[in-house]
Order: C-alpha cells, then sequence, then structure tokens
C-alpha cells in the first residue's frame, strides 16, 4: 500500500511504491476476453474509450498501464486509459458536482467507500453482478465488505495487502533464530538482536515506526477498535493497555528501538533493522539488493493466541455520473474475475489479487508469497463506520507517538485519544 501503510491509514500506505518492476513480457499476460460487444453512448469508430482514474503514481503508472494494454489487446471494442490523480475521492466529487468529465471507473481505495456512497459518488453493481452470475465466493470476504455500504455493493476488490513479519535471514542464521511466533518470543529476538556502539543505538532488533499499526496489536491483544455497536471507541481498554505496555517493553525496558532511527533511510534493507512488519510491495526493492536475504512470516499471536492482521488496498469501482458503465463494468469483469487476470498484474507490480481463486496459483507457492497468503486467512479490513479514519489519524496517531516519544504514560494516551476519537465518531452520526 495496507499501508502502505500508509499516508495516514494502512490502505494509504498500501500506496508506497513498488521499488522496481517486475520482469514480465507483455506475451506473458493472459489476453482473456470478458467483455461483450460494447456500444456505450460517447463510442467512436465501434470502440468505446474509457478513462481510468487512480492514485497509483510514479513507476506505478507504467505497471497499470502493462494491465490495460493487455485488456486493450483482448478485445476490439473497449480502450481503456489511465490518467493519476492527486486526492482521487475529491475530484470525483467536483467532477460530479460540476458536470465535468467523470471517468468511466477508478481505481479506488476501499477504504473510502463508506464514506463517498452516501454521496452518490459511485453506481451499486448488484444488478450487474445478478445479471452475469458473478460468483463473489472467490473473493477474500472481508476486502468485498469493504465496498458494501448499506446494503449495497459498489466495486469488486482489485488489489488486497497486509503487513507480514520481515526479518534478516542472515542476522537470523549468525544468531542460531527462528522467526518469533509470539508477543514474548518477538520481543527476547529483538532484544538478541539489537546492537549499541558507544551507547548509541546501531541496530535495531525491530522497528515500531509505525504507529498506525496499532489496529493490528489491538487484535492480537484480543481487543477491538470500536463497540460492537460501532458507535464508540473500545480501545481505551485492558487490551489497549496490553499493547502499550508491549510497546514499552521494546522501547523502553529492552530498548530494542527508539523513535526516528534509520530515519529518512530503509533501516531494514540496509541492515541497521532486523525485524520490521511490512507488505508485499517492499519485496521487489528487497529482492534487488545484492547479497540481501531476508524473510517473510505471518504476524506474531498475542496473549492468549490471539491472531491478528489489518488488510487494505484497492478495488474498481464505476462513478454514479460515468457514462459508459456498461463498458466499465465488462472491464471490471475482466481484471477482478479472472483469475489469471489477478495473477498477471501480482507479477508486474507485487500485490496480491482480491480474487481468492487467484491465489491458488503457483506463482504465490513461491519465493516470500506463501506467508502473506497465510496471513490473508485472519486478516481483517479496518471499521468502515463514518468518521473512523479521523478517528486514528486525528486523534490516536497524536497521543500514540507523543506515549512513544516519552511524552504522556499510556492510560493518558488513550483516554484523551478516544475522548477526542468519540466525539468525532458522534459528528459523523
Amino acid at each position: 500500500m495496507n499501508t502502505p501503510t500508509p499516508p495516514a491509514g494502512p490502505s494509504r500506505r498500501g500506496l508506497l511504491r513498488a521499488a522496481g518492476t517486475a520482469a514480465l513480457g507483455a506475451a506473458a499476460i493472459p489476453l482473456l476476453n470478458a467483455c461483450g460487444s460494447g456500444g456505450d453512448p460517447g463510442s467512436s469508430s465501434g470502440v468505446t474509450n474509457l478513462t481510468m482514474w487512480g492514485s497509483f503514481s510514479g513507476d506505478q503508472v507504467a505497471q497499470v498501464n502493462q494491465q490495460l494494454a493487455a485488456f486493450n489487446r483482448s478485445q476490439k471494442d473497449i480502450h481503456v486509459t489511465y490518467q493519476a490523480q492527486d486526492t482521487v475521492e475529491t475530484k470525483l466529487l467536483v467532477a460530479i458536482a460540476s458536470a465535468a468529465d467523470v471517468p468511466d471507473i477508478v481505481l479506488w481505495d476501499r477504504y473510502q467507500t463508506a464514506l463517498y456512497a452516501p454521496k452518490n459518488a459511485l453506481s451499486p453493481i448488484d444488478d450487474l453482478v445478478a445479471r452475469d452470475k458473478v460468483d463473489l465466493s472467490a473473493f477474500f470476504q472481508e476486502p468485498l465488505g469493504e465496498m458494501r455500504s448499506d446494503g449495497k455493493l459498489y466495486g469488486l476488490p482489485l488489489l488486497v495487502d497486509n503487513r507480514s513479519l520481515l526479518y534478516n535471514q542472515a542476522l537470523f542464521d549468525e544468531a542460531g533464530l527462528r522467526p518469533p511466533t509470539t508477543w514474548n518470543e518477538l520481543v527476547d529476538t529483538a532484544a538478541e538482536l539489537t546492537r549499541r556502539s558507544d551507547g548509541r543505538l546501531s541496530r535495531s532488533g525491530f522497528s515500531l515506526d509505525d504507529v498506525g499499526q496499532f489496529n493490528m496489536y489491538m487484535l492480537q491483544a484480543g481487543g477491538r477498535m470500536l463497540s460492537r455497536d460501532r458507535k464508540t471507541l473500545a480501545f481505551d481498554s485492558a487490551p489497549g493497555m496490553a499493547v502499550l505496555d508491549h510497546w514499552e517493553e521494546l522501547v523502553k525496558r529492552k530498548k530494542v528501538y527508539e523513535a526516528g532511527f534509520a530515519q529518512g533511510i530503509d533501516g531494514f534493507g540496509t541492515g541497521a533493522v532486523a525485524m520490521k512488519y511490512g507488505g508485499p510491495w517492499d519485496m521487489p526493492g528487497y529482492d534487488a539488493i545484492d547479497d540481501f536475504e531476508y524473510g517473510v512470516a505471518t504476524p506474531v499471536s498475542g496473549p492468549g493466541g490471539h491472531r491478528g492482521a489489518i488488510t487494505g488496498g484497492f478495488g474498481l469501482v464505476i462513478p454514479a455520473a460515468a457514462r459508459n458503465r456498461d463498458a466499465a463494468w465488462e472491464f471490471l469483469k475482466w481484471w477482478c474475475t479472472v483469475p489469471e487476470n489477478g495473477t498477471a498484474f501480482a507479477k508486474i507490480a507485487s500485490w496480491l489479487p482480491g480474487n481468492a481463486k487467484s491465489v491458488r496459483d503457483p506463482y504465490f507457492g513461491t519465493g516470500h508469497w506463501p506467508a502473506f497468503v497465510r496471513t490473508m486467512d485472519f486478516a481483517t479490513v479496518r471499521p468502515n463506520t463514518p468518521g473512523y479514519s479521523d478517528v486514528e489519524g486525528k486523534a490516536l496517531d497524536p497521543e500514540l507517538q507523543n506515549f512513544l516519544l516519552g511524552k504522556t504514560g499510556a492510560r493518558a494516551a488513550l483516554s484523551k485519544a478516544a475522548r477526542q476519537g468519540d466525539q468525532i465518531l458522534r459528528q459523523n452520526l
């Protein structure tokens, strides 16, 4: 990215640019035709031209364009062109309100569905799913649910991610260590791999540089971010305190990490960090480093064996004001429902496909993919309650930063964040 993180939330974090494009020739992308005859308004010379918006930029533009080229070659009725946009959601609302050119399809941060569907920005697709008998059980169900709002489905999951445990294989081999599987093992392993020089931290055993991952730790502690009625916050609790005690053990007692350590550089890739949580988008960059060996394991479990991971990512949606809805749907089906096409993009851009059938491909049993695939077995999405993203970004994360910096205590940090966060939720009811 969910973090890619990241950006403020895990899904935004998923926007972190892949450090290189996997070598995959255009001929290797399956040219599967899932399209009808086209004929939507606005077509010329028998071809319907679609515009696709998305936040992917930089190297990711070439990755998207490679996938679009495969679709465009797979049939003769529809041609899709990608346009990178900043603040896609805001620009979409402006375009709709001003009757300007609205895109036909959007590479959509799924997490925004609950906020923008009620604004009538997106077109429900339930009728199209029913008409074409799309098998919704083929998708990862948590991400699929993230594309629903008020009982309606507004798109299909395209790309999913999660954060699993990345570890420096050479350092582990040298110390005779195995990847940790519990919080306690993580603390002990990180302490053994931490190094100091002249009293200063020279190698961190474990990076705790992203407080936005608190929601993942809450799951591992057996807790919840929201109450069961989803109207109030639930992190100012015993599980929340357990998370901050775990962080305090790592940072203040074992001193395996210091705020700001390796800032501005890739500490893991340079060997300055022995372990961190990272996503599949990290793999191309680390695979390209000479003589660098790393492993990936599923996230460790917390007290009582609780497992927890967060999945973010993107889907494809059709704006409510799109002029070429039927043609856009054909493209959406081609990419999202045909397993081979999801696998093809994974090879290009190092993302997991939203279609779980794609992940059955032998490709995902190679390299470092298996751990990310196993993590999807228990990964859940963040709450889609309106205002929740602001709870994390504006109320919780700043207090967690203050806690790690020693400016406030654990109870005070959670209590203040909960008070501010509950007010944000009330404003969005």
